[in-house]
């Protein structure tokens, strides 16, 4: 199953936390932060949005930053995906 968003609405797929700390202390799952940076997997076609014009300015492949509790969780076959809109995303991770 594959997953298509329509409008200005973006998948992506959260990048795994850091396990350990630049000093090498090994982190437990409760003092990971959720990760912020995430793998654009899926773009929706833009258009008008409520009214809008809207240009879709991330591509397939692209890591971006995120706001920390933004957009839809979703699971399909076993793997988690957020969906969130184009203006969710804070800047692109270069």
């Amino acid at each position: 199953m594959t997953i298509r968003p329509l409008a200005d609405r973006v998948v992506i797929k959260m990048v795994e936390a850091e396990e350990t700390t630049k000093s090498g202390i090994i982190l437990t799952a409760a003092a990971k932060e959720k990760p912020s940076i995430a793998e654009i997997v899926a773009v929706g076609p833009g258009g008008n949005v409520d009214g809008k014009e809207i240009v879709m300015n991330v591509k397939v492949g692209d890591k971006v930053l995120i706001s920390k509790y933004a957009g839809t969780e979703v699971k399909v076959d076993g793997v988690e995906y957020s969906i969130v809109r184009q203006n969710d995303i804070l800047a692109v991770v270069e």
